[in-house]
């Protein structure tokens, strides 16, 4: 049953490194194309799509602070939360399907993680 959390941690963890790092090489008049947010803002939405991306699969993999997985799920969590907000802000509610799962993904991780950590 281990198996299952470690393929939707694998697949999360591609989303976002994916995300993240568009958001970090992509030319600012791009970046802020779609969306009126300040580039500042979104690189640094990026740096944290990275960092819970590697947080997702470090800490399992390197068997080191395993709680720092499920810290780095919840706090992709909160940033699925706003992109589903601002999402369906600027394209409707259709197109916000996609983080709207991810994040209930990230959410089923952090129950999961969260209850198999040592006491």
């Amino acid at each position: 049953m281990n198996r299952v959390p470690w393929i939707v941690q694998a697949v999360l963890a591609a989303v976002f490194l994916f995300a993240g790092g568009v958001k970090l090489v992509t030319p600012a008049a791009e970046l802020t194309k779609e969306i009126a947010l300040p580039v500042a803002f979104l690189r640094f939405i990026g740096v944290a799509e990275v960092c819970g991306a590697l947080g997702l699969i470090l800490p399992g993999l390197l068997r080191i602070q395993p709680w720092l997985t499920p810290l780095a799920a919840a706090g992709l969590v909160v940033i699925m939360i706003g992109a589903t907000v601002v999402t369906v802000r600027v394209n409707g509610a259709a197109m916000a399907l996609f983080p709207l799962a991810v994040g209930l993904l990230s959410a089923f991780i952090v129950r999961g993680r969260w209850r198999r950590l040592p006491q």
